[in-house]
């Protein structure tokens, strides 16, 4: 750093001054009132003081969470580890089940479509010519909890 020397001049007591002095609110910051060798007092800017030294850190423990993550990782990974390799080995198995069950769903769709049209086409053929039955039904009661009675006519 390369520091310029400046020359420090003062009044002397029987020099006009056009400035009474200042107030001590009005110094500036980073300016102080100095003695200098000779006992003349002016002001004067002075070095800033270096910033104290950061405290030390002191060595903290390890916290219980942190050991038990710590600890935990490689089980972990080695569960997964070994659960990707159980789907390897198991992926034809998986494959094969999934063709499986597709079947089954196809057999019970068409369970579910062919068998009513079985049922309406045996129905027609074993009707023959005859027409369709009629049934009417005729229920009565007296009362909330009164006998109910019915009568059922084929037409």
């Amino acid at each position: 750093m390369h520091e310029t020397a400046y020359e420090i001049t003062t009044l002397t007591p029987h020099q006009p001054t056009t400035n009474p002095g200042l107030l001590p609110t009005e110094i500036p910051p980073g300016v102080q009132m100095v003695t200098l060798p000779g006992g003349i007092r002016t002001l004067a800017y002075t070095p800033a003081q270096a910033p104290a030294a950061p405290p030390v850190p002191v060595a903290q423990p390890v916290p219980t969470w942190a050991k038990t993550t710590a600890l935990l990782t490689p089980t972990i990974g080695g569960g997964i580890a070994a659960a990707g390799i159980g789907l390897s080995y198991a992926a034809p198995g998986l494959i094969a089940m999934t063709d499986a069950l597709w079947a089954a769903v196809a057999l019970i769709v068409a369970a579910a479509i062919g068998v009513p049209m079985l049922l309406r086409i045996g129905r027609s053929a074993a009707g023959g010519g005859r027409g369709s039955t009629h049934i009417t039904q005729n229920i009565t009661a007296t009362g909330m909890f009164g006998k109910a009675n019915g009568t059922i006519n084929y037409h």
